[in-house]
């Protein structure tokens, strides 16, 4: 008969699941949040309450979980890892069995989020530098939008957003939708792995399609698009496709923009007219 090594540790799920949360989750960007006063930070930015669906992307080892779970009234988490999903089933299977907590496994990048049924909800999660961008225009495009969204992101990405003087089309497209406000930095010591850079929080509020009523909102985009299409440029050299020259000086005019300028000066109601003044 074989002796069986005292030191050796049972097989147990707990046991498992504490090596793949050690383990997992680097390769595909991310960085778990560590800091018990970034994450009382991003639930006081929801201000949630007990009748509120959250959708969180990226639970990684479920830290925000646990505290979304304990102000909402239900979570819908979506995340890509499938090693982590087994973690998370484990973490919170009295909450999913509950059906307080559902987990999705996938891309919310491919998911499809009318599938999910939501008809009023909010977002907060702490999501992956690289898809940063492409999220956000999802969500807020999305034919049912959240009405809050309170995001961990690149701090660099959160101050091009909501606190830097020159615009960009990133910036414009969220202004268009709802109201960012930079809610607070978070250090890069506070994640583990520590990322290269530090983080932020990034509140938008007030989500909403108000911006585009009596224009429309390809149209408004395909302008931006246009508009940045050489930085180097003045704004009128970069909307040819608009019209000639006369019709583009006389919508700047009536928009109260300078024939000079370029577009990262120009604010987003000054974009919404000069649309307006174009049709």
């Amino acid at each position: 008969m074989t002796k069986k090594n005292k030191s050796e540790k049972p097989h147990t799920s707990a046991n498992i699941g504490g090596q793949i949360s050690n383990r997992v989750g680097i390769k595909l960007g991310q960085h778990f949040l560590k800091s018990q006063k970034a994450l009382t930070k991003i639930i006081s930015a929801a201000e949630l309450t007990d009748k509120d669906v959250v959708l969180e992307i990226g639970p990684g080892k479920g830290v925000l979980t646990e505290r979304l779970l304990k102000n909402a009234k239900k979570i819908i988490a979506v995340e890509l890892d499938p090693n982590l999903i087994f973690y998370l089933k484990m973490k919170f299977e009295k909450e999913i069995e509950a059906k307080k907590l559902i987990l999705i496994e996938g891309d919310i990048i491919k998911l499809n989020i009318e599938t999910l049924h939501l008809k009023k909800y909010k977002v907060v999660a702490n999501i992956p530098y690289y898809i940063t961008g492409i999220l956000l225009r999802k969500l807020l495009s999305s034919k049912v939008q959240p009405t809050k969204a309170v995001l961990l992101m690149q701090k660099e990405v959160a101050e091009r957003i909501a606190t830097d003087k020159k615009e960009s089309i990133l910036s414009l497209s969220i202004k268009a939708y709802g109201k960012p406000r930079y809610v607070g930095t978070v250090s890069a010591k506070n994640f583990t792995p520590a990322p290269r850079v530090d983080s932020a929080i990034l509140l938008i509020e007030n989500i909403s399609r108000n911006f585009f009523e009596g224009i429309n909102e390809e149209r408004f985009f395909e302008l931006l698009r246009a508009g940045f299409g050489s930085k180097r440029k003045m704004l009128i050299n970069n909307l040819s496709s608009f019209g000639n020259k006369e019709k583009l000086e006389i919508a700047l005019y009536k928009s109260d923009i300078d024939l000079g300028e370029r577009a990262e000066n120009v604010d987003i109601s000054k974009w919404r007219k000069f649309l307006k003044n174009l049709s």
